[in-house]
């Protein structure tokens, strides 16, 4: 929240506009978990707009971004050779509240400043604190613009109904009285955020490269099929024995959806043993020098647990080249499926390539077979672990454990879901390895990312929540505190003792035996203790078709960067 008398609408003056990529430079004052998330709101203005940022190297003017007293930006390019300054202050190291000030420094004002606020929501001067009135202040159109995009209740820059009052009552009120608890979200930037920006800053596509298919009103997206015996790929609304609805068009409540919608569905009811149906996307090409690449789909199993979907790429070595080379990236197999899956996959790719989806009839005798909808593909890492609970709405009072995961850098973990009767929180526990006695101990700048995920078809229009925490060592905890799940009804904190957290498992963890028999150490449960409430699930898709999906991530990558080039 920007909390300077300067603080959606935007700028009129395009010389106030930044040419992109915007440098800046984060300082040394910030926080290590506000760099981490300052990354990954970065990564998100780079799938979503055409707006890309770059370290500092000799620009006149930067964007400096610091930790000083509160959250706040001033509104468009300032000039100032010193570097124009962005406060990530503390408790500000949220995706959504770096989107809002980078957005504030990129020529965007308040929602609720634009100068046809008045037919969307009423302001209580009277119950705003003395000498904050300014935050309140409507632009003229004369000096902003709208650029069309209707008032937008779901805006990351709107002020939340109770902001800087003064005990008296809320300081904004909806005229829609079912916009009043919305308005102040921070879950990431809107929709309509997203294309006004596009619009302000002319746009034609995003940095990085993105594919979606929804396969609606009947269409292939330049998809390919074809099949080797048996049954090929068919577009499809319903299946028997199958999905009765595509993915798309679910509702939060049970399987059927608001409207009938297509999706690719391959039969293994009929042929031989080892017939294949393929579905290829066109030939595509990365924008980005990083060369990370994450396909996201849902699929639904309705075939016999022998059958399988491999994912496949072909990679060619030019835009020539006709055959190109093939690996196999993912598979999936075993019993049938009762809900849409989401399947994320790690493709990092460094040339033109193709998706395949193959489906492969196995031994058994089945009446289904398999189905796919929704197919994102983006130049973001996808996330370690996915968590997801069917029938989530009648899912209460106990804690969910992800089995052992590795990080890339050899670190064990699982991650876990505690669920109370109106709440629930999200951590990660660090755990016994077979390559404990070859790691940096206590565990140094990792950082861990809960997400709640908007399952919106199209990864540009979600709006998922997440938070991150990260381990710093230069204290003896997260913010001295940890959390402690001793009962899933009854969740506390826990203080910390003088020992660190994130320190080896065998040493500071209790053991307890795994299904396979072996005994694993197991630390302290870290992350959010109360991440959100039931409530706050029937808002946009976080629950659909019953379901609801949970990634989380658990990484150096991004830290590292962020040491590599502020030191």
């Amino acid at each position: 929240m920007n909390q300077s008398p300067n603080s959606r609408s935007a700028i009129l003056d395009e010389s106030r506009l930044w040419t992109s990529p915007v440098p800046y430079v984060l300082e040394k004052d910030l926080e290590m978990n506000a760099k981490g998330v300052i990354m990954k709101a970065f990564d998100q203005f780079r799938l979503k707009s055409c707006i890309d940022f770059k370290p500092r190297d000799s620009e006149d003017y930067y964007i400096s971004v610091k930790k000083l007293d509160g959250c706040f930006s001033s509104v468009g390019q300032r000039k100032k050779k010193k570097g124009q300054v962005v406060s990530i202050g503390r408790f500000c190291d949220e995706v959504s509240t770096v989107e809002h000030e980078f957005l504030h420094a990129l020529g965007f004002y308040h929602e609720q400043s634009r100068y046809d606020r008045d037919n969307y929501v009423n302001i209580a001067f009277e119950n705003i604190k003395e000498g904050f009135e300014n935050n309140f202040r409507k632009q003229s159109n004369e000096t902003s613009t709208t650029q069309g995009v209707p008032y937008d209740y779901w805006s990351v820059m709107h002020y939340g109904k109770n902001a800087f009052n003064n005990g008296n009552g809320s300081t904004i009120i909806t005229k829609d009285p079912t916009f009043q608890d919305v308005i102040g979200q921070r879950w990431e930037m809107s929709p309509s955020d997203v294309l006004e920006l596009n619009l302000l800053y002319k746009c034609n596509s995003s940095i990085a490269f993105k594919m979606y298919c929804g396969f609606s009103n009947g269409t292939m997206c330049q998809m390919n099929r074809c099949s080797q015996g048996g049954s090929g790929w068919e577009m499809v609304t319903h299946v028997s024995g199958g999905p009765r609805s595509d993915h798309t068009n679910l509702s939060s409540g049970g399987d059927h959806g608001h409207d009938a919608g297509y999706f690719m569905h391959a039969s293994t009811a009929s042929g031989q043993e080892g017939d294949s149906a393929w579905l290829e996307t066109h030939k595509m090409r990365h924008n980005r020098e990083c060369h990370v690449q994450c396909l996201q789909f849902y699929y639904y199993h309705s075939g016999h647990k022998s059958d399988h979907l491999n994912i496949w790429i072909r990679e060619f070595q030019d835009e020539w080249d006709l055959s190109g080379t093939r690996r196999l990236m993912g598979q999936i197999t075993g019993p049938p499926t009762s809900y849409w899956q989401l399947k994320h996959v790690s493709l990092n790719v460094t040339k033109h390539f193709q998706v395949e989806f193959e489906v492969r009839k196995g031994a058994g005798n089945s009446s289904g077979g398999f189905s796919i909808d929704d197919i994102n593909l983006s130049e973001t890492d996808c996330p370690h672990v996915t968590m997801q609970i069917d029938d989530f709405e009648n899912t209460r009072s106990t804690t969910l454990y992800s089995p052992r995961q590795y990080s890339s850098g050899g670190y064990a973990y699982r991650v876990g879901i505690a669920l109370a009767r109106r709440s629930f929180g999200l951590f990660v526990q660090l755990l016994s390895g077979e390559y404990d006695d070859k790691l940096e101990w206590p565990c140094p700048q990792r950082q861990t990312t809960f997400k709640m995920l908007d399952q919106n078809p199209n990864i540009q229009l979600q709006m998922s929540k997440q938070r991150s925490i990260t381990s710093d060592l230069s204290t003896s905890s997260i913010n001295g505190t940890y959390i402690t799940f001793d009962h899933p009804k009854h969740l506390e904190w826990g203080h910390a003792d003088s020992s660190y957290q994130w320190d080896n498992p065998r040493m500071i963890g209790t053991p307890y035996v795994d299904e396979k028999n072996e005994t694993i150490f197991v630390g302290p449960p870290l992350g959010k203790r109360f991440f959100a409430y039931y409530e706050d699930m029937k808002s946009r898709d976080f629950i659909k078709g019953g379901s609801a999906i949970f990634v989380f991530s658990f990484q150096v990558e991004i830290l590292y960067h962020v040491l590599k080039w502020n030191q």
